[in-house]
């Protein structure tokens, strides 16, 4: 009599890579350390040309860089790449429940897009964005957040202040209106806020002080600042003084992870 065994889903991660994207590797291996088996980088031109197919994966991570130099707006030609030309690919990997997720010019990306915050499930259609630092200049620190109950997949069981960097010239969360903040509120899709929400803790003079927004589902999430740059205390530049904050970035992978294990 044979004996059945439980197999567990093994969590596989595409990781967009190309036209200036440079926190792929440092993302790669944030979802390693995760518990991730099969993590790929793959160059977006692999994707619109079909020789890499989007479903044979459960999460999708849009990293942190400089896409198209930011010539025409952090992540606006690459937000247009990917909405043109695999609009049908990205709207069936959402609505078959996998995960999404931007960090940085990633989140730029998202936002652009329209895939954020995506009400009703309105995608494609932009109604928030990241805009030029209030500081007029770019901004490079760490900086302190603090968690908000919140719908999102990937931040749950945050329950201290997470410090984490920050490298950007264009972070600056805006509304077209005051409504579409309190739906977000309201909605429970901002995650972490700027902790004190002022400058130099708020880098970029953010609307109340939003550092991360998911959609409806919980399952799309982008953040401005680098949870892929805390995975361990060695990390924070104040490991050395015996500064040890309570909460770091890997939980946010090791969430997503988790996810697809008990999901698919």
């Amino acid at each position: 009599m044979s004996q059945s065994t439980q197999v567990t889903k093994m969590a596989n991660v595409i990781i967009l890579t190309g036209f200036g994207i440079n926190s792929d590797y440092e993302s790669q291996y944030a979802f390693e350390l995760a518990g991730a088996q099969n993590v790929q980088r793959v160059h977006l031109n692999q994707l619109i040309e079909g020789k890499v197919d989007l479903q044979n994966y459960e999460i999708l991570m849009f990293p942190g860089g400089f896409s198209f130099g930011d010539h025409l707006g952090s992540g606006r030609v690459l937000a247009n790449k990917f909405r043109y030309n695999l609009r049908k690919e990205l709207k069936n990997f959402i609505d078959q429940d996998k995960l999404i997720f931007g960090v940085c010019n990633g989140f730029q990306i998202l936002v652009k897009m329209g895939v954020l915050p995506a009400f009703n499930g309105n995608m494609f259609d932009q109604n928030v964005s990241l805009v030029g630092n209030a500081s007029g200049k770019f901004e490079s620190r760490w900086i302190k957040m603090k968690p908000l109950d919140s719908k999102c997949v990937w931040t749950q069981g945050y329950e201290h202040h997470l410090e984490l960097p920050v490298r950007h010239g264009e972070g600056r969360f805006v509304a077209k209106n005051n409504s579409i903040l309190d739906k977000l509120e309201k909605k429970k899709l901002i995650t972490f806020v700027y902790d004190p929400n002022e400058y130099p803790n708020n880098p970029n003079g953010a609307a109340r002080g939003v550092a991360g927004i998911c959609d409806e589902t919980g399952r799309v999430y982008g953040m401005m600042p680098h949870p892929e740059c805390h995975l361990y205390k060695y990390h924070h530049p104040n490991w050395t003084r015996g500064v040890e904050p309570k909460e770091n970035g890997l939980k946010i992978f090791k969430n997503a992870v988790r996810y697809v294990e008990e999901k698919f």
